[in-house]
């Protein structure tokens, strides 16, 4: 007992040692670990600690934003916080995702008059269809005008895999993107890449994206150069 009584005490003196030369904020960390461990045990429950939403939320929270205060952890697993966040983030997105209700569907009387003027002008697109009918006070849009047109045999003159092999060195594709971050916020990537030698352009990141600083990435990556 005396020589596992000087092993903690050794053990005590060395982790304060270190605990010296580390980063104020990991130091933050561990005691709000620590001291959110001591309130789930406080509760004087017996069995299992119960851990409530916000205990999982602080620890899950923490945990991911300093990923050393894990050590902190004695009466639950790393594995099990980590879960914890994952399943905070989906429940976060749904909130927020919530209510959202999809456009209104197009009535079979007005889906019926599209499939029958696309086959009586075989050569009137989706843009001419849907002026026509703008003129006949029918607010539709215009992709849903070409999702309903009849479909019409006969493969086109040239498809668009012919189209990209001919005309690959003259194209940039340009992809906006979104990446979810630790703390919820959302950061918008976006990607130009030369398809003629799969080269990539230009990579931008910003959190606040509007067409103006879309419109400087463009002339930043491409500017009046043309595209080889």
């Amino acid at each position: 007992m005396i020589l596992r009584g000087m092993g903690d005490l050794c053990w005590v003196i060395f982790k304060t040692v270190v605990d010296l030369f580390r980063p104020r904020a990991a130091l933050e960390a561990e005691i709000l670990v620590l001291r959110q461990q001591i309130v789930v045990l406080r509760r004087g429950k017996p069995g299992r600690p119960p851990f409530s939403a916000i205990d999982r939320m602080v620890l899950g929270w923490v945990c991911h934003l300093c990923p050393k205060a894990r050590g902190a952890l004695a009466i639950v697993q790393p594995d099990t916080v980590i879960r914890w966040h994952r399943a905070g983030f989906r429940l976060f997105w749904c909130w927020k995702s919530r209510g959202r209700r999809g456009h209104p569907g197009v009535p079979a009387a007005i889906r019926q008059l599209i499939r029958e003027m696309s086959l009586a002008n075989p050569l009137w697109g989706a843009p001419r269809i849907h002026g026509e009918l703008l003129k006949l006070g029918i607010d539709v849009g215009q992709t849903s005008v070409a999702k309903y047109m009849a479909c019409r045999r006969g493969p086109p003159s040239q498809g668009w895999k012919t189209f990209l092999r001919n005309h690959a060195d003259g194209i940039a594709a340009m992809d906006l993107f979104v990446v979810p971050t630790v703390s919820f916020r959302l950061l918008y990537g976006l990607l130009v890449m030369a398809h003629g030698r799969r080269q990539i352009l230009w990579i931008g990141v910003t959190a606040h994206p509007t067409a103006e600083w879309i419109a400087n990435q463009l002339t930043a990556a491409c500017g009046w150069k043309q595209v080889l």
